[in-house]
């Protein structure tokens, strides 16, 4: 057989995810994803606000604020895009290792869902204790020197990864060839 002339054979997924159901998870895909950007972008302003505002009691309550109310809502967003992800990969045509541009998001979520855990929910404790630490003059900036990669990388990757989405470049990660 020639394999110019040979089809690519495009196996049907495990299973198939009605019309409904499939715009359903992937509106709550977007939809998480979405919210996931929308809290890196808070998580910005407080690190922007804790660093550069004016009042020093503005400055403590932005980081006072980060530590209590942005890890778990990006760990849900995360995780929820995560999961309907996967429903998506397994569900339709694209599967979940049979593109380059799935794989690939595949792995971007699960390394920054990691990082949350590992990287920057460990650090809450010090950064709410700079927070309160800020307006009587007693605060380490050591503590905070290092929150200004969490927003640039995550929303960078999570643009990267909205690219992705919309151009899925890089086709197959393994072509097979059918007959036909």
């Amino acid at each position: 057989m020639n394999p110019d002339t040979a089809t690519i054979a495009v196996p049907a997924p495990a299973f198939r995810l009605g019309r409904r159901w499939r715009q359903a998870v992937l509106v709550t895909h977007l939809v998480a994803g979405g919210a996931w950007i929308g809290i890196d972008v808070i998580v910005a302003v407080l690190v922007l606000t804790g660093r550069y505002g004016g009042d020093v009691e503005v400055r403590g309550l932005a980081y006072r604020a980060l530590a209590a109310f942005v890890v778990w809502p990006m760990l849900t967003a995360g995780l929820l895009s995560l999961v309907t992800g996967l429903v998506l990969g397994v569900g339709t045509r694209y599967g979940l290792l049979r593109f380059w541009w799935v794989a690939v998001k595949l792995a971007l979520n699960v390394v920054l869902c990691t990082l949350i855990v590992l990287l920057l929910r460990p650090g809450m404790d010090e950064v709410a204790a700079y927070g309160r630490d800020l307006p009587a003059g007693t605060a380490d900036p050591a503590t905070v020197s290092t929150l200004f990669f969490p927003p640039a990388v995550s929303l960078t990757t999570l643009a990267f990864a909205t690219v992705l989405a919309v151009v899925k470049p890089w086709g197959r990660i393994r072509p097979r060839r059918g007959i036909g």
